[in-house]
């Protein structure tokens, strides 16, 4: 187990050079290599500069750089103008798309015995393991998992093995991961590093991906005081120790922990990312520790058009709407096709408030009728983006000319918010 490149601070902040540098390092460590994949994240997590990473890897690897699929998840497809954006010097011909319900090939079960332990017995069934087939099946000697390791509602701290398990993944791995994270509790993960979902990947990893040429690329990044963002850390390794690291320097850059919760806290969705309550819904996930019991929580979506990013998950998101938890598993006990949607239960409840606070969507493409089926109130985009104008707030607290006192997040995928009384160790 090597860890090849390991450099990072709250105040680091590596340059394009210093990241071709780090990369060029680590890959002759590796030694030659004739078919390299490359599995980055899709658009919604651009900010990881997983998309420069992957150029980079390209820049040096050439023509043995055979195959990149964007771990699109249940993500919509990128779109040609994103994956321009994202990879500007790749040639979209390397590009794969990841079909999470048929490119999967399922490669076994994690013992329901493991997982039992692994939720300390809220889940005693087994987990099974599923992988894109070109990932686990494509005769590549080198296969580079490239992302950001920040605060997340389903692992507790994104990316390692959860970018091919899941980022890759088939409907049973995503449904039951998803569904476990939830039934153990979103508060009680947000920001963690040993969760119950992290502990089944790694037992995955051991059993099915020993034999598999994984090398992981995990950047860590921070928000400068121009609202820019910076590369904090970069850590490449094949081993938990490359995660590890990774993940305690993104808990000191992207966790922000108040001492006094907002009565009301005011999100932007960069209309670019964020087309999708599904996704979206990062703003409630990732405030949601930090706001006050009876608060509300502003969203500007301005780029928001539908639920779901899939078809299926969209209709059931719509059907059911954002639920307690209680009412979202009596759901679940009494519903089949529910039952075979697990991920979708794990996002109604992900996305629930718990009737603690309140969440008011400002969507760009969604209709009052539609929001407020879902259980969340709804608010004219236009007019409340003249009232929380992003171009005049910073992130933090901001006091309005009529003596309104809110929070502003610019960026909510990019962090985690939370008052100290509700955050631990």
């Amino acid at each position: 187990m090597v860890l090849y490149f390991a450099q990072g601070s709250p105040d680091t902040a590596l340059s394009d050079n210093d990241l071709r540098a780090a990369l060029t390092n680590s890959f002759d460590q590796l030694g030659p290599r004739q078919r390299v994949l490359a599995v980055p994240p899709d658009f919604t997590r651009a900010a990881s500069q997983a998309g420069k990473l992957t150029c980079l890897a390209h820049d040096y690897y050439g023509s043995n750089l055979v195959d990149v699929l964007p771990a699109l998840g249940t993500h919509f497809p990128m779109k040609s103008w994103q994956l321009d954006r994202m990879f500007p010097s790749l040639p979209q011909s390397l590009i794969r798309r990841h079909d999470w319900r048929s490119d999967v090939v399922t490669l076994g079960d994690v013992p329901a015995n493991d997982v039992a332990e692994a939720t300390e017995g809220v889940f005693d069934k087994p987990w099974t393991a599923q992988m894109n087939k070109l990932v686990c099946q494509g005769g590549h000697d080198l296969i580079l998992s490239i992302g950001q390791v920040v605060p997340h509602e389903v692992i507790g701290m994104a990316n390692f093995n959860k970018n091919l398990f899941i980022g890759t993944g088939g409907p049973l791995g995503i449904n039951t991961s998803h569904f476990i994270s939830a039934a153990c509790g979103i508060e009680q993960t947000l920001g963690k590093t040993d969760t119950p979902v992290r502990r089944i990947l790694n037992q995955a990893e051991k059993l099915f991906c020993a034999e598999m040429p994984i090398v992981y690329v995990l950047t860590v990044i921070g928000m400068t005081d121009d609202n820019g963002l910076a590369v904090r850390g970069l850590f490449i390794g094949d081993d938990t120790e490359c995660f590890n690291r990774a993940a305690e320097l993104s808990r000191q850059v992207n966790i922000a922990i108040l001492d006094q919760m907002p009565n009301k806290i005011v999100t932007y969705l960069d209309p670019d990312e964020f087309h999708s309550t599904w996704i979206g819904n990062k703003s409630i996930y990732r405030t949601r520790l930090a706001i006050a019991d009876e608060g509300e929580l502003v969203v500007l979506a301005e780029g928001v058009r539908t639920c779901g990013e899939d078809p299926e998950i969209d209709r059931l998101i719509r059907k059911y709407g954002y639920r307690t938890t209680t009412e979202v598993m009596q759901f679940v006990e009494e519903d089949a096709e529910l039952q075979q949607n697990l991920s979708a239960a794990a996002h109604l409840m992900h996305g629930s408030t718990e009737n603690r606070f309140r969440v008011t969507y400002c969507p760009g493409g969604l209709s009052r009728e539609e929001i407020e089926s879902v259980g969340y109130d709804y608010a004219d985009l236009d007019e409340m983006q003249k009232r929380y104008d992003p171009a005049k707030l910073h992130d933090g607290w901001n006091q309005l000319p009529d003596g309104e006192r809110i929070y502003y997040v610019s960026k909510p995928a990019l962090g985690l918010w939370a008052h100290r009384s509700r955050f631990g160790a």
